[in-house]
């Protein structure tokens, strides 16, 4: 029998209420899932890798099967490798996010064979919300908490208006 491992990967800067939706509906089809906190060269974070971890964690720790980790740096694929997962889970909020998420999905396979990417599209209610949004929103003074979990709202007022 082939079993499959999932993880789901992101930055999560930070985690939201369509980054869990995500979580928990692979989850309920893989039976299990590892949250991968990674670094991204790209974005300038609002939060370090300690507190994404610790705000994933916190926002995920009544969900049973779910696990949190970090991975500092290296491919992807060397992780999936070294830690015997073969799945990828990915959420699509629109057709924008394709493009990306297919070129990530092909080096990741060819670097590991094994590996298959699972596209999930996001629910209606968040294909708008991003990190980013969150992040822009919260430096204006709106009222973020029906976009992210409440640990979340309370770091990020600590982070931003302090």
């Amino acid at each position: 029998m082939n079993t499959k491992k999932a993880i789901y990967t992101g930055s999560f800067d930070p985690i939201t209420n369509g980054h869990l939706d995500i979580i928990r509906r692979a989850r309920d089809v893989f039976g299990t899932l590892r949250v991968l906190v990674i670094p991204n060269g790209t974005k300038n974070p609002l939060f370090t890798l300690a507190e994404r971890r610790a705000l994933a964690e916190q926002a995920l720790f009544a969900e049973p099967g779910v696990t949190v980790a970090v991975a500092v740096g290296g491919l992807l694929a060397d992780y999936l490798k070294e830690c015997g997962y073969n799945v990828i889970v990915r959420g699509l909020r629109s057709a924008q996010d394709v493009p990306h998420e297919f070129t990530n999905a092909y080096y990741n396979q060819s670097f590991y064979p094994e590996a298959e990417t699972v596209f999930f599209p996001a629910r209606p209610e968040w294909m708008f919300v991003s990190s980013s949004a969150v992040r822009e929103a919260v430096r204006y003074g709106a009222d973020v908490s029906r976009w992210v979990p409440p640990c979340v709202v309370r770091a990020l007022a600590k982070k931003c208006c302090n």
